[in-house]
């Protein structure tokens, strides 16, 4: 049995250059316009420079975003659950010429991109496909709003990754990478674990039941931006190193990162994680309670029902549901929904808004909720937060999964 195959079952397709056509494309990026591109797109250009995004060779034309908006699936037919796309208010670029993309952050360029259309959408009717609303509120409508006035499609080359390695080591790792390790280790059945938060006792009973039927899973941490409020990803990462360290077997977790934005898309999210999982080699995706959703906007198990709803083949790896976990003062241990036969009064459940909270105010976490080991890490992060910032981090943070 081998790993699964990327997606569109070709090669990786990782569009970042090396060696001689990296040096000659960075001097040739040099002569050309800039535009400059959000963190939200910066990260995908990194996605597609290392293969996450197999197999597209840059952003979506209008017919690939209608497609992908209205039925998931590009205009050749390749599935797709979220419009990959670069918008600019820039009336001089056009179609036919040549740009290079640069960091709105850090200036760096990151790629160059050969414009092939350049097209207008309407950028409710995106929202209402992909987020399932319109309201402002919403951190990823507010993305999609606050997009430019048009769209430019058209093949990319790839001239760096940022500084995710500088800043996450080992742990920023290529889809390449992931799968060299999986072979390494013998592994061919892999579960994903996504998430953008420290783990608390039940994502450790999530990630052990997988453990339970798997050769192995993969932590994969979102390294690119949250939302106001959130923890930030060297603390995320440390915390998860402990929890590994001190209650999972030896190799049987192996953490990474990847460079995306959260989109907040919920279960067209949990698509995506599941397709560019499949690139990294992962058999499987871990869906629990409100995956990827933000808010109310989406019911609990939204993000597992609509894998059912997809047409079949279109993703290799495939969603392991899981049911809402929580300690059980009766069961005496971690249970989920469809194994406790107790109350809510029984059951200890905290919000990460609730979680973030009591950190702020200096409380400890209930050790039913999260090991004491990980809950001197974030309590230590919080404490060196001003109070001004603890303040923020209270009104901000939001309840998510």
């Amino acid at each position: 049995m081998a790993l699964v195959n990327p997606h569109g079952g070709g090669p990786l397709k990782a569009l970042l250059l090396q060696g001689d056509a990296l040096k000659a494309e960075q001097a040739r990026a040099k002569s050309l316009p800039q535009l400059k591109v959000s963190s939200r797109e910066a990260g995908d250009i990194i996605m597609l420079g290392i293969g996450g995004f197999t197999p597209l060779d840059g952003f979506m034309t209008k017919a690939d975003w209608q497609g992908v908006c209205d039925g998931m699936k590009m205009a050749n037919g390749l599935f797709w659950p979220i419009p990959v796309t670069l918008s600019t208010d820039d009336e001089a670029v056009k179609a036919g010429s040549d740009v290079a993309l640069a960091d709105s952050q850090t200036g760096e360029i990151l790629a160059t991109m050969r414009v092939s259309e350049k097209y207008a959408i309407d950028k409710a009717h995106e929202c209402m496909q992909v987020y399932k609303t319109t309201d402002a509120a919403h951190p990823g409508v507010k993305m999609v709003m606050d997009q430019g006035k048009y769209n430019l499609a058209g093949p990319i080359k790839v001239l760096s990754t940022g500084d995710f390695k500088e800043k996450y080591g080992d742990q920023f790792m290529t889809p390449a990478e992931t799968r060299a390790k999986f072979e390494q280790m013998g592994w061919k059945r892999i579960a994903a674990f996504q998430t953008r938060n420290p783990m608390h006792r039940s994502h450790e009973y999530l990630a052990k039941i997988a453990i339970e039927t798997m050769d192995g899973v993969l932590v994969h941490s979102l390294l690119g931006n949250l939302k106001p409020g959130d923890i930030p990803a060297d603390v995320r990462s440390e915390a998860i190193a402990t929890l590994v360290d001190n209650y999972f077997a030896p190799n049987t977790v192996i953490q990474a990162g990847y460079p995306l934005d959260m989109r907040y898309a919920g279960p067209r999210e949990a698509l995506l994680h599941a397709l560019f999982r499949q690139n990294y080699g992962c058999s499987h995706l871990i869906v629990g309670r409100d995956h990827a959703g933000v808010g109310d906007y989406y019911g609990p198990f939204d993000a597992q029902h609509i894998f059912d709803e997809i047409p079949k083949g279109s993703l290799e790896t495939v969603n392991m549901n899981i049911d809402w976990t929580f300690w059980c003062n009766k069961c005496g241990g971690m249970a989920s929904q469809r194994t406790c036969p107790h109350t809510k009064d029984d059951r200890i459940l905290l919000s990460g808004t609730k979680v973030r909270s009591m950190l702020s105010e200096g409380q400890d976490l209930p050790v039913e909720f999260s090991r004491p080991e990980v809950a001197a890490v974030l309590k230590k992060y919080y404490q060196g937060l001003t109070a001004e910032q603890n303040v923020k981090v209270e009104l901000k943070g939001h309840s998510a999964a």
